[in-house]
């Protein structure tokens, strides 16, 4: 649906930078040439090379020393840094926060008491209250060295200009990446440093709350990557709530007044590790990364193509006055001192703050994000019939896929006025004749897709624009693929809102959905589509939407625009089926008398083994839908679901385990013990198919039900049987601890589902 102009006019604008003048452009603006226009400069130009040019190579060492021009770190937004003795004021400041204080003082307490219970201090000794005293001060004292040793460890080093500058000279011409080996010379230059799980330390947990509270109060900037790692897929992960959990509670608890936040996009024409993601994403362990490595192949990765790269920043908002404003929604006091006090309503409450704040971010992240000329190429190959494109139809689906994307209010990268042709042919070149070939020969230039995996990557960064119209299209699908005249292929209102939500709900962990709510956002997609003439809406008298199928044009046209849609989302529903259909397995055999837990990793490598089988074997469509990351979402939301039960010990040495839902467990075959294509987890498998592509390769049918399940069980009897056997790394039997535990998430879960009700397109 097109946003109007009014909209336009008040987002964030762009920045035009050109040598050291910023020009602000209105998101809306197009570029157009001027006979005094230059082509398009390079933000860092290459830089010297000592062979070649050493007196200039020198020259620009001396310049970065010295802080020549912009070089100079002076003229910067935020508070001083870089100054002698820096790292020491804010060492001393974090120790001495009254939080971590309190925190000492009480982990004080917890030792003394410990140490009173073993006879080590006794309370009928004349000088108790002295020897108390002074081994309070003992422990005190050893705790506060323990936490200055921490804070030292954590800590961004802001201590030299000379530093920074060298830093960023050495950056840009060397490394591609963060490495064990540079962790001194990144915390210098500003890189903070924080364990991947804080577990139960409490003295440590203070001590990185601290220091948020500490930077914020100084009003230093500070950046963090809400995604918590690389995408792997191509779209936004979901948000880590870690940082921002700590950001959160030093403004609820007034430490803080206010923190301003200001969302970041920063997207690539070309992904160096694209090749390895996807091995990754197969179920290749990832390879650690070292220095050698980087050494030795260094060189290769700078000499490559990777095109350009565009950062945007969306408008910075008040976090105070989004704190507020949910509350308010809520019902609740703007008094956030009232959610410090620690109550199940109060962590409801502050958890639900958190998860809409994060996401919030992410849709920020995604509003100012722009497709990349890579990313048109990618969408547009991977959402077209047939085996390749010719070159004139590959511009005008790019040219219409540009249209869509302003239509969306989305951006489309500034192209320094070239023209599309222009514009294309230099993506091609940054995409590489590894994923996009070109076949000689012919009488037009063709392309088509090498690697339809690698490629999926660059489609993934447009389907955010068009999620709404995606399961629109799909839950059309339905009764499209049914065939027969117009008429038979429409579908009710009532029919297309159940699956849309449906489906919304089922990939609630995988895309950032609008959040106007179901009935609005659905009727804006519907109305939009209908603009674009790809579907005809019937309505009654009173203007009510009754039934929805193709138009006419879209008919002539041969669904091209409507099969764009599905194709965007048709590997991920293909994932859906495919992690539901593996958990059939997981339905203990009969004669297993006993519950027995199969361990998570187990589970989701023999779901990925099944959808590499079922691809070769014709009953899948996308290879890219046996990905580790898109099956590692399912999963979750399954068990958010209560499909499946998962557990996690508490000191992290025996690995995840779960099993399924008593209430899910497929029936058997009383006489053969086989699996039987029926009860609630069928059902819903079954759901999930309606909306899958069929083919010329696949149709569904009862045969393939049998082939499947029979697949599925086998895989499965081979899941319980490892998980029981003596050598198996996890308990395959729950403790009564974790049995009591699991009791009381289950209750809680469902207590959940109850009061968020199902998640709204």
């Amino acid at each position: 649906m097109p946003r109007d102009d009014d909209s336009a006019r008040d987002s964030a604008p762009d920045l035009q930078i050109l040598g050291d003048q910023i020009t602000l452009q209105p998101r809306s603006y197009v570029e157009t040439r001027r006979p005094d226009d230059h082509d398009e400069e390079a933000l860092m130009k290459n830089m010297a090379r000592f062979r070649s040019e050493p007196l200039r190579f020198l020259r620009e060492v001396s310049l970065y020393v010295s802080g020549t021009g912009w070089r100079a770190y002076d003229n910067f937004i935020g508070r001083p840094i870089y100054y002698a003795g820096f790292s020491e004021q804010m060492r001393n400041s974090v120790v001495s926060a009254p939080l971590l204080r309190a925190r000492i003082s009480q982990l004080a307490d917890k030792r003394l008491e410990v140490e009173e219970n073993e006879g080590w201090l006794r309370k009928d000794d004349k000088d108790y209250a002295v020897k108390r005293a002074h081994r309070r001060a003992v422990i005190e004292s050893g705790i506060r060295d323990v936490a200055e040793k921490m804070t030292d460890d954590m800590i961004c080093k802001f201590e030299s200009k000379t530093f920074i500058r060298g830093a960023y000279y050495l950056v840009t011409q060397l490394l591609t990446r963060a490495y064990h080996q540079v962790g001194s010379f990144l915390q210098h230059a500003g890189a903070m440093w924080i364990r991947r799980s804080f577990g139960n330390d409490t003295l440590y947990t203070t001590l990185v709350q601290a220091y948020i509270d500490t930077m914020l109060q100084g009003g230093y900037n500070f950046e963090c990557f809400i995604e918590g790692g690389r995408s792997r897929t191509g779209k936004l992960l979901p948000p880590k709530f870690g940082i921002l959990s700590f950001i959160l509670d030093s403004i609820l608890s007034g430490r803080v007044k206010d923190a301003i936040i200001c969302p970041v996009s920063t997207q690539y024409d070309k992904v160096i590790e694209t090749e390895g993601y996807v091995t990754e994403l197969l179920g290749v362990p990832k390879k650690k990364e070292n220095l050698a490595d980087f050494l030795s192949g260094g060189s290769s990765v700078l000499s490559l193509k990777l095109g350009r790269v565009d950062v945007r920043f969306h408008e910075p908002w008040s976090l105070r006055k989004y704190i507020d404003e949910q509350l308010t929604k809520l019902g609740k006091s703007s008094d956030t001192k009232d959610l410090t006090s620690k109550t199940p309503e109060n962590a409801v409450l502050k958890q639900k703050l958190l998860r809409t704040m994060g996401y919030k971010v992410l849709s920020d992240i995604n509003d100012v994000s722009v497709v990349m000329p890579t990313a048109l190429i990618g969408t547009v190959l991977l959402t077209l019939r047939g085996r390749g494109v010719g070159k004139a139809e590959l511009l005008r689906r790019i040219e219409w896929l540009i249209a869509r994307v302003r239509a969306k209010g989305g951006r489309v990268a500034h192209f320094g006025n070239a023209p599309l042709v222009d514009v294309v042919r230099r993506g091609l070149e940054v995409l590489g004749k590894d994923l996009v070939g070109e076949v000689q020969g012919l009488a037009e230039p063709t392309y088509y897709a090498v690697d339809r995996f690698q490629l999926s990557f660059y489609r993934n960064m447009t389907i955010h624009l068009f999620i709404s119209e995606a399961l629109v299209s799909v839950s059309m699908y339905t009764r499209v693929k049914q065939g027969g005249g117009p008429a038979h292929q429409e579908i009710s209102y009532t029919a297309l809102r159940e699956q849309v939500l449906f489906l919304s709900s089922l990939f609630r962990g995988e895309f950032i959905f609008p959040s106007e709510g179901l009935a609005a956002n659905l009727e804006k997609t519907l109305i939009g589509l209908e603009n674009d003439r790809v579907i005809k809406l019937q309505r009654d008298e009173k203007g009510t939407i009754e039934s929805i199928g193709l138009s006419d044009e879209e008919r002539v046209a041969g669904r091209e625009n409507y099969d764009f849609y599905c194709f965007l989302i048709w590997p991920f529903i293909e994932s859906s089926w495919l992690a539901a259909t593996s958990l059939m397995g997981l339905t203990p055999p009969v004669h297993q008398k006993e519950e027995i837990w199969i361990e998570v990793a187990q589970a989701q490598n023999t779901a990925q083994l099944l959808g590499k089988t079922l691809y070769h074997q014709g009953d899948l469509s996308y290879f890219e839908s046996v990905n580790r990351e898109t099956l590692k979402n399912s999963y979750q939301r399954f068990e958010e679901e209560g499909v499946i039960y998962a557990v996690k010990s508490k000191d992290g040495k025996s690995p995840p385990r779960l099993c399924l839902s008593p209430e899910w467990r497929a029936p058997r075959d009383p006489t053969s013990g086989a699996l039987l294509a029926s009860g609630k987890l069928w059902d819903f498998i079954e759901r999930i198919a309606s909306s899958r592509r069929e083919g010329k390769n696949r149709r569904d049918g009862a045969t393939v039900s049998t082939r499947v399940l029979r697949l599925t069980d086998a895989l499965g009897a081979q899941l319980f049987e490892k998980a029981a056997a003596p050598e198996s790394k996890a308990e395959s039997k729950l403790s009564d601890e974790e049995a009591d535990k699991l009791k009381k998430v289950v209750k809680a879960e469902r207590r959940r589902r109850k009061l968020e009700g199902r998640a709204h397109l």
